[in-house]
Order: C-alpha cells, then structure tokens, then sequence
C-alpha cells in the first residue's frame, strides 16, 4: 500500500536540494497510505466524530514542518516516520474524546472499520481456515469479514497492530521489527503468535467453522 520506494528515495533527495515541488509530491503520494493507517485503528465510536481526512491533514502539515530534521538524520525510512507520526496523532484523538465525551462516545452504536472489508481481509481468512480458494460470493465474503472484524476485536492490543501492519500495510518483517523497536525474530514471533491467537477465535475447535464457511 505504500508508495514506490525508489521514487521516494528520488522525492527525499530533491526535496534536500530544496525543491519546494517534490515535498509537496512527496507527502500528496502518502496521503492515501496514511488514510488507510488511521481508518484500520480509529476508534469505530470516535469515527462517527472525527474525520480522518482531518488527522491525515495534520499529519502531512507536522511531517511537512519536520521534513528538515529528518532529511538531516533519517533514522527509519520514510514511511515509518509518517507512520509514527500518525499513530501519536491518532493515540492523542482517542484521548481527546474518550476524556472530553466519554460517556456519549461510548454509548454510540459502534461501525466496522471499513479498512477491513478487502481482498486483503478475505485472503487472510481463507489461510487461516484452509480454505482452497479465496470465496467470491458476495454472501460468503460479508460472512467472512463478519467473522474477522468480531475475532479482530477480541485480540490483545499487540496482536491486532502486528496483524494491521503484516497483512493489511504490508509491511515486512523488518519493516515491523522498526517500527516497533523489537529484534527481527522477536518481530517473527509476535506476528506466527497472533496468527495462532486470530486462527483459534475464528475457528475455536482447530477444525473448519460449524457453518461450513
């Protein structure tokens, strides 16, 4: 889902030669990436609150007002640092309202993240209960994001932000092992566990779902 690492690589150099044109390219090629990064963990209450267009927007507006200390000493690649930005965005957003609105927040019907219901979603559970092939009926795939977005819900906090960053950010394992400051085996680990863990709530009997999906 992120963009081409080679053009951004090329972006980031014009951008530290002082070409005004390739940061506003740079960060206008992240803005989709970084919707779905906050659309996957805001709060379904919250959302019905805050657009995330809005977070996305001020994400670039900090990246864009920090792009020359990072251009100075990058210490992870580029994506990861929008990445980390969002996340505190998003962490501070959930504080925010879950302080300032509490008891009306949580009494508002909760949505599914939209982020979930993809192809990506509907290949990940197919692996997870064997399925041969990935399902195309339409009743079969809302049924299957049915089961995901509830099994989604009931994982730790851990198992569900390596799962998002695996599988629906595509990130890879060294990918994942920065951004959350762990060993690249610890990194393994974690994400074969929360497999195991997401397989054993869709499937709690180890073997195929009663309904027969």
């Amino acid at each position: 889902m992120w963009p081409n690492r080679e053009e951004t690589d090329r972006l980031l150099d014009d951008a530290r030669k002082g070409d005004v044109g390739a940061v506003d390219k740079l960060l206008a090629e992240f803005r989709d990436p970084l919707r779905r990064v906050i659309d996957l963990r805001l709060d379904p209450a919250i959302a019905r609150r805050v657009d995330a267009s809005d977070i996305v927007q001020d994400v670039l507006l900090e990246a864009n007002q920090r792009l020359t200390d990072y251009l100075k000493k990058p210490d992870m690649p580029f994506h990861l640092w929008l990445r980390h930005l969002a996340q505190d965005r998003i962490i501070d957003t959930h504080r925010r309202h879950r302080l300032a609105q509490r008891r009306s927040v949580d009494r508002e019907q909760a949505i599914a993240r939209p982020a979930w219901a993809d192809e990506s979603s509907i290949s990940l559970v197919a692996q997870l209960i064997d399925t041969e092939a990935t399902p195309t009926s339409e009743a079969i795939r809302q049924e299957l994001q049915h089961k995901l977005s509830t099994a989604i819900d009931q994982l730790s906090d851990d198992d569900r932000e390596i799962i998002l960053m695996r599988h629906h950010e595509a990130l890879s394992n060294q990918e994942t092992a920065a951004a959350l400051n762990l060993t690249e085996a610890a990194a393994s680990m974690r994400y074969l566990r929360a497999l195991r863990r997401l397989r054993t709530v869709l499937v709690p009997d180890g073997g195929e779902p009663a309904d027969g999906v």
